[in-house]
């Protein structure tokens, strides 16, 4: 039998979205156009209010932006047990909003996936030896910092260069860097 999902065309709409258990950035593409981007913040002073308050403002800023489908990047586990199920609970009540405001397509895509596509992959051990030289003494959080930071920053150059924009801020550089990633690899997105 044919697998019929993989012949889905690019539909002319679709949000993409860099998600945090207290806010999402996320960016709008049409005609394969980035037309808009901004961040949502969630209110509360838990994971549940902020859950309510996930499904509320995604639903009220999706209803009117008329996306037709959603990219978001998946949840992987990294060091802390609460914070990846804060986030997976979250990143539902964003699919849940999405789907009340009328999104119909739903894909996901793993970080370094979309991170290396746009030439941001890991650093190589060669250039963190290099980091580590320039910067002798640091602490090994230090040092995780810092890979991060730089990481952080070539994502917003390589958005601001490649689509004539000035942002300074991460989160919006990788929702946009995500929806760049999902132009030229829709067919590879996971349901």
């Amino acid at each position: 039998m044919v697998n019929l999902s993989k012949f889905v065309n690019l539909p002319e709409t679709f949000v993409s979205i860099d998600a945090s258990t207290n806010n999402i950035a996320y960016a709008v593409f049409k005609n394969k156009e980035l037309v808009a981007y901004d961040k949502i913040h969630f209110s509360g002073t838990n994971v549940f209010q902020k859950i309510g308050s996930a499904v509320i403002e995604v639903h009220n800023v999706f209803k009117y932006l008329h996306v037709q489908a959603l990219v978001i990047e998946r949840a992987v586990f990294i060091n802390s047990p609460k914070t990846m199920s804060e986030l997976s609970m979250v990143q539902g009540a964003i699919l849940a909003g999405a789907a009340l405001a009328g999104v119909k397509i739903f894909k996901g895509t793993n970080p370094i996936a979309w991170q290396t596509f746009i030439g941001n992959g890991k650093l190589t051990k060669d250039a963190k030896l290099l980091m580590r030289a320039n910067n002798p003494g640091k602490s090994e959080s230090w040092y995780k910092a810092h890979e991060r930071d730089q990481r952080k920053q070539k994502t917003i150059s390589f958005v601001n260069i490649n689509y004539d924009i000035n942002i300074n801020d991460n989160d919006i550089a990788d929702a946009i860097g995500i929806g760049h990633y999902s132009l030229k690899n829709w067919d590879r997105l996971g349901d």
